[in-house]
């Protein structure tokens, strides 16, 4: 047999004896918060398919069933379902659930690209919201109650208002009144809680958007729980919405093949959760609280928080900022080559996703960053915050008229006016900061060139000096 070549398997190798801290996704961190050797060790054992007593997830009756049923008990919801495209499919289904051919939807400006993709799958008209800007970081949080009423005021008929929240960076509203005057229409209100599958377990953690009132609400299991990659929860609890209709949906977008090991940690990832007490809440709160504390004993970072109102924030989202002239992308890098990986960076910021179990080696891993940081000087003059949200409160695009057009390729500098044939995507989060089929401004092009400039990654087009526009 010839030697087996696995670049991508041997990479992944190699990466896991580098790295040291795991302060990114998925949640599991590397499977120490899997207290089942099985699940540990030995996944392929559990890498099934529908045999006797297995069960279906397309049409659960044994095991499956009994484990969403338990999963919405918790939660407190009507119904529970296990997601194994990840939150993506989710997204997808709840937007062809609520939304139909030329039907208008209110969304979030600053929703994830699968937001955008399952709109124009529906063949909806997409009326964006703009969200506030959080000045202590410059990134977008939510959308206020007076934006959503505006829209409301401006179109006759609305099938469906989109939100996100929290945001990427732990950003929490309370949507109450949003989803009440919502309902009051007659309107359901589905959210992108991607970031929130361990909200409602108790202060100081956010409550969940379903706590709220949502009609659905889809989590990423795998971004904070101990659940695999691609392993997400979708959650209804709503009169407006169809849960047959719903049910339609995820048998026309989920695998026929759906990984019996990814719904086992969306199993064992619930039961986490619930297995969590209240002194273990306050071992995971303090070592966070301690983590913060020792990290203020190095000048050439900060830790910031939200400082826009927003209601909560999550506890498991730690912000640091530069205090040098290093940029946020730059900090990840110097923290990488000392093996502190990190969920991403941005400009201004570098993103931890910290466990949700005691935080362990805090001594050490503040004495690496530390030891690392010393030799740059702290400066006065830091990157300037710089935001591209200058836009109306309520906008709309049409998406169907816009695939249409003619389209070429134009510089950046002569782009201001022109419509957008492309969708400009920072990766991560994966926000877009440009809309396919949305009107060029100045603030756009001085956005993507600052964002070039500080070396981001795009997804797809590498927005260099050259734009697609329509004709």
């Amino acid at each position: 047999m010839k030697k087996l070549h696995t670049p991508l398997l041997d990479r992944l190798k190699e990466h896991y004896d580098r790295q040291v801290f795991s302060f990114h996704v998925p949640g599991h961190k590397y499977g120490e918060l899997w207290s089942d050797k099985m699940l540990k060790k030995d996944l392929l054992h559990l890498d099934a398919t529908e045999l006797s007593g297995l069960d279906d997830l397309h049409d659960p009756s044994g095991v499956i069933k009994e484990a969403q049923d338990q999963t919405a008990r918790f939660y407190q919801a009507d119904r529970s379902y296990f997601l194994v495209n990840g939150t993506t499919v989710g997204n997808l289904a709840m937007i062809l659930a609520t939304c139909r051919k030329g039907s208008i939807v209110l969304v979030q400006r600053n929703c994830h690209k699968s937001i955008m993709n399952a709109i124009r799958l529906a063949e909806a008209r997409p009326v964006f919201l703009t969200p506030e800007v959080d000045a202590s970081t410059g990134v977008t949080t939510g959308v206020t109650l007076e934006s959503v009423e505006e829209a409301f005021k401006l179109y006759d008929a609305i099938d469906a208002v989109v939100l996100t929240n929290p945001n990427y960076y732990g950003m929490t509203q309370d949507l109450t009144s949003i989803i009440a005057y919502a309902h009051e229409q007659e309107c359901p209100v589905v959210v992108d809680e991607a970031h929130g599958a361990h909200f409602g377990i108790g202060s100081p953690f956010p409550p969940s958007s379903l706590s709220m009132g949502a009609d659905v609400v889809v989590q990423s299991a795998h971004k904070t729980l101990p659940a695999m990659t691609m392993a997400s929860f979708l959650h209804f609890k709503s009169s407006l919405v169809d849960p047959l209709d719903l049910e339609d949906k995820l048998q026309l977008l989920q695998s026929s093949s759906p990984s019996y090991v990814l719904m086992a940690s969306l199993d064992y990832a619930r039961g986490y959760l619930e297995s969590l007490e209240p002194r273990d809440i306050e071992q995971i709160i303090s070592s966070i609280n301690e983590l913060k504390d020792r990290l203020k004993i190095v000048p050439q970072i900060e830790v910031v928080q939200a400082s826009n109102g927003c209601a909560y924030h999550d506890p498991l989202k730690l912000v640091m900022q530069s205090r040098t002239k290093l940029s946020g992308y730059e900090l990840q890098k110097v923290l990488e080559q000392i093996g502190i990986y990190t969920e991403l960076a941005d400009p201004f910021n570098v993103l931890f996703v910290l466990p949700l179990s005691r935080l362990e080696k805090i001594d050490h891993l503040v004495k690496l960053i530390k030891e690392t940081l010393a030799s740059y000087e702290v400066v006065n003059d830091r990157l300037p915050m710089h935001v591209n949200y200058k836009l109306p409160a309520v906008a709309e695009i049409d998406l169907k008229k816009s695939s249409q057009q003619e389209q070429k390729k134009v510089l950046l500098t002569d782009a201001v006016g022109k419509v957008s044939a492309e969708t400009i995507i920072p990766y991560p989060p994966g926000i877009p900061i440009l809309l396919k089929g949305e009107r060029i401004t100045k603030d756009h092009i001085e956005y993507c060139s600052f964002l070039i400039e500080q070396k981001a990654r795009f997804q797809g087009n590498q927005p260099d000096q050259e734009i697609a526009i329509f004709l």
